[in-house]
């Protein structure tokens, strides 16, 4: 698992009104993989294309996901508070509903409209999300809406009203894609109780005409009828699917919870046993003796001899611990059995490979590394890995280049660009690199 720091700006809000925020976004092929298996009946039910939607972890421990764009971001916060994977897909289905109902789009034509009628400076975009904030509203604070007195408060009642209703029409649209997909919405009741749980102290003093989101209760009474009256309802979650929820919770606990919060997550026996030993592995890891997290985790690979993400962990406790040769046997081993081709665990490989100190896994280093982020451009630390070995390797001019796209990905456009002219000057023009270092040169 590695966190990333992106600023990321939504889409649709205008150059004059964009206000970058800073997200520290969770990189993990194991989790990614999860809540795409999650997304995707829904988004075929949707008639969303896969791909479609890309999907982003974000460090953050609050219950709550949003789209922006093409972009569904969902908190670590989610996925770790949530025991059931239904609690998880109620949250993405309720998020397809925005995406097809179009909802960022009405509303930024609601909020020029209402800045129209009330003059109000700025409306910053709206980040549209299952659950606000535990304060009741939750978009209005993170939009960091300007209120200022008289007819802007009128425009703002309007806006949130308008967004009451679309949280309220993606709410049904949700339902209608569990039901089409033949899966129970027990999961979207559950997440309504528990936020109505957290807002037991708060939503006495709220005003909802000043809410973004409906109240909870006004959800659950909404979407009780509906939902208990599928026959769907009752149907439960496979014990595959649940083990692999369980174990993304405890690896989530591990590394962002801290030691104190994992081993009290641990400790937890509605999670399966061997979603508690990888997380027991992984807290030996990350906060005792890696030496000792070995013979866990290979215990755990008794068990699942076939999953990759565990031998792709026992990779990563042997790279962290100084150990790149065991690590580049147990990369191997995930890349060969991951399903999904991620180019994340290549990306590992290709690190592992680097790390080795053979000058002959070097050049497989770069077939990996290549590959890896063929696959997933957006894998960054791959292009510093990427340099790292063309470096070892004699090839400066690659090695620039592959510093030229990490500076670029990381928004360092002057340096991106003064790394691509010193590299585009030892490529044939017109050949692949020296376009691509052309591209970095010229790009706004």
């Amino acid at each position: 698992m590695v966190l990333v720091a992106l600023s990321f700006v939504a889409p649709f809000i205008g150059p004059a009104e964009a206000q970058r925020s800073r997200l520290s976004l969770v990189r993990d092929a194991e989790i990614e993989a999860l809540i795409k298996d999650y997304a995707r009946p829904l988004l075929k039910a949707a008639r969303l294309r896969q791909g479609s939607v890309e999907f982003y972890l974000v460090n953050n421990p609050s219950f709550n996901a949003f789209v922006s764009g093409r972009g569904m971001f969902i908190n670590t916060g989610l996925l770790l508070q949530s025991e059931t994977p239904g609690e998880v897909i109620g949250v993405i289905a309720h998020e397809i509903g925005h995406i097809i109902g179009a909802h960022q789009i009405r509303l930024r034509e609601r909020i020029d409209n209402a800045k129209r009628l009330a003059r109000i400076s700025s409306l910053l975009g709206l980040g549209l999300g299952v659950a606000g904030a535990a304060s009741g509203n939750g978009d209005v604070a993170r939009a960091g809406l300007g209120v200022a007195q008289g007819g802007a408060g009128i425009g703002l009642r309007e806006v949130l009203r308008y967004q009451r209703g679309e949280e309220t029409s993606a709410d049904t649209t949700a339902a209608t894609l569990l039901e089409k997909t033949g899966q129970s919405g027990r999961g979207m009741l559950t997440t309504f109780k528990r936020l109505g749980q957290q807002l037991s102290g708060v939503s006495r003093r709220a005003n909802p005409y000043l809410q973004s989101h409906p109240l909870p209760r006004e959800r659950v009474v909404n979407l009780t009828n509906r939902i208990k009256g599928s026959k769907y309802y009752n149907r439960g979650t496979s014990a595959n699917l649940q083990l692999r929820h369980d174990m993304v919770r405890a690896k989530i606990a591990a590394y962002t919870g801290g030691n104190r919060y994992a081993q009290a997550l641990l400790q937890d026996k509605r999670l399966k046993p061997i979603a508690r030993l990888y997380g027991q592995a992984i807290v030996t890891h990350l906060y005792g003796d890696s030496r000792k997290a070995v013979p866990q985790i290979d215990r755990l690979l008794k068990k699942l001899p076939k999953n990759a993400y565990v031998h792709e962990m026992r990779g990563e406790i042997y790279l962290r611990s100084g150990k790149a040769r065991q690590a580049v046997r147990s990369f191997k081993n995930a890349v060969k059995l991951d399903k999904t081709g991620a180019g994340f665990i290549r990306i590992e490989l290709g690190h592992a490979l680097v790390e080795s100190g053979s000058k002959k896994n070097l050049k497989e280093a770069v077939i990996q590394l290549n590959k890896g982020l063929a696959r997933d451009p957006n894998a960054i630390a791959g292009y510093q890995h990427l340099a790292n070995a063309y470096g070892q390797l004699g090839q400066p001019a690659r090695a620039l280049l592959a510093s030229a796209e990490l500076a670029s990905r990381t928004g360092r456009k002057k340096l991106a660009k003064q790394y691509a002219r010193r590299s585009q000057a030892a490529f044939k023009r017109g050949s692949p690199p020296w376009l691509r270092a052309e591209d970095i040169i010229n790009q706004k």
